[in-house]
């Protein structure tokens, strides 16, 4: 069955791959930011600034790519694009898990998609 272009995304196999590289660019950026403040860690510096440059474009890729097959919403890619990166590709990813903000519901479903998470009251 063919879906309507302004139906909400739902969350499929491609959500939770971007979930993990928005981790992973987490950390990786996380790293980034401890070497370029501690003195002396030039090497470093530069590989973890390599791997979080590299490891941001291929995250954003893959959340467009998310976008485009309606599995999350195009607000996502906009969190992740703001300067402060995969920090907020992680909240966003939180909010659509907590708060089931910008998706739809899974056929058959009475419940906001996906949930890993409690409902907060």
């Amino acid at each position: 069955m063919a879906r309507k272009p302004f139906e909400k995304p739902v969350p499929g196999e491609l959500f939770v791959w971007v979930k993990r590289f928005s981790w992973i660019e987490l950390a990786i950026f996380a790293g980034l930011l401890f070497f370029w403040l501690v003195p002396g860690f030039d090497t470093a510096t530069m590989l973890f600034g390599w791997a979080h440059g590299l490891g941001f474009i291929a995250l954003c890729v893959v959340i467009w790519v998310a976008c485009v097959r309606k599995e999350t919403p195009y607000t996502l890619l906009a969190a992740t694009l703001t300067p402060v990166g995969p920090v907020g590709s992680v909240i966003g990813i939180e909010l659509i898990e907590r708060k089931g903000w910008g998706v739809g519901e899974h056929q058959g479903s009475q419940t906001a998609a996906p949930e890993s998470a409690p409902e907060r009251g």
